[in-house]
């Protein structure tokens, strides 16, 4: 007799069958470590294109930065040589020749001055003061020469339309600031010369001398030494003491010198001897000058004299 069986239980999947034999075997926790690494290389993977890519652009950073290093290098070095050619140039600006002019070389020199006449406003002439900045008109006419002349401010600062004429010269006697074209060197002859009726007055510390004169000629002296101590002795006085005691030697010493000028009382004085001293005497001078001159006072007085009247020559 046949037996009919009916179907009790459905048949398993392959993929049940599959996790089933997993788990038999022991491969269902290899699967899952399996899977959990190839996530966790996934991870890392990302984690090194972003590296790379931020290495990219640091490096992109660093290319940028070396340009710019390298650009401002080349501009320095620019700078440096550019600098160096100025510097250069203004080396090589001097003055085509210097002269120093006393009597005879000075009144020919000034003669050539007066003697130049061009077409209206064809010369140029100033005075030019060293307290002061190098004005725009002596710098218009001057053009690249003006540098010289302010190197040789104070002075009488001499050149025409053509450049054939370029003169500077110290001035003993010197007027106002002034600048201006005209068809002649304006200049003065008392303003490098002795003329007329005047007086030089020569102040030192512990000395004075005066002279008055007619041109060059002298027509009359007044001179005089005042006792200095020149040094501090070791014992008795203290410095501050004999520093004291001498200034008030010097104060009394000017008070004599200005004494003997009022009682002149000249209408030209030209005050010159020590730079310490001379400037206490601007409100009475005509002009005023530094000169080293040592000695007896008539022999100090004339070497003053030549010092004062002595003019500097300069060729822009």
């Amino acid at each position: 007799m046949q037996r009919r069986f009916g179907k009790s239980l459905l048949s398993p999947s392959p993929s049940a069958i599959q996790s089933m034999l997993d788990r038999l075997l022991g491969r269902a926790s290899l699967k899952e470590r399996v899977a959990e690494l190839e996530e966790a290389n996934h991870h890392l993977e990302r984690q090194l294109d972003a590296e790379k890519e931020r290495r990219a652009d640091a490096a992109t950073e660093r290319q940028r930065a070396e340009a710019e290093v390298n650009r401002l290098e080349d501009r320095v070095a620019e700078l440096q040589d550019r600098v160096e050619r100025l510097q250069d140039e203004e080396g090589e600006s001097t003055f085509r020749a210097e002269e120093t002019l006393s009597r005879a070389r000075l009144s020919e020199v000034l003669d050539r001055l007066e003697s130049v006449e061009t077409e209206p406003e064809g010369v140029f002439t100033a005075y030019v003061d060293a307290e002061r900045s190098l004005p725009g008109p002596v710098r218009d006419a001057f053009g690249d020469r003006a540098s010289l002349v302010a190197s040789a401010a104070p002075c009488l600062a001499v050149t025409d339309d053509a450049g054939l004429l370029s003169a500077c010269l110290s001035v003993p006697a010197p007027p106002s600031p002034f600048t201006g074209w005209a068809d002649t060197v304006q200049l003065e002859r008392s303003w490098f010369e002795p003329t007329d009726e005047h007086v030089v007055a020569l102040v030192r510390s512990d000395l004075f001398a005066m002279g008055e004169y007619d041109g060059r000629e002298q027509t009359a002296f007044h001179g005089f030494d005042s006792e200095l101590k020149s040094q501090h002795s070791k014992g008795g006085f203290s410095q501050s003491r004999f520093e004291r005691l001498r200034d008030q030697q010097i104060d009394s010493h000017l008070d004599r010198c200005r004494a003997a000028i009022e009682e002149v009382s000249p209408d030209r004085l030209y005050v010159v001897g020590e730079g310490s001293v001379i400037h206490e005497f601007e409100d009475l001078s005509t002009a005023m000058k530094p000169v080293d001159a040592t000695g007896e006072p008539d022999a100090a007085l004339d070497d003053a004299v030549r010092s004062l009247w002595t003019v500097r020559l300069r060729v822009p």
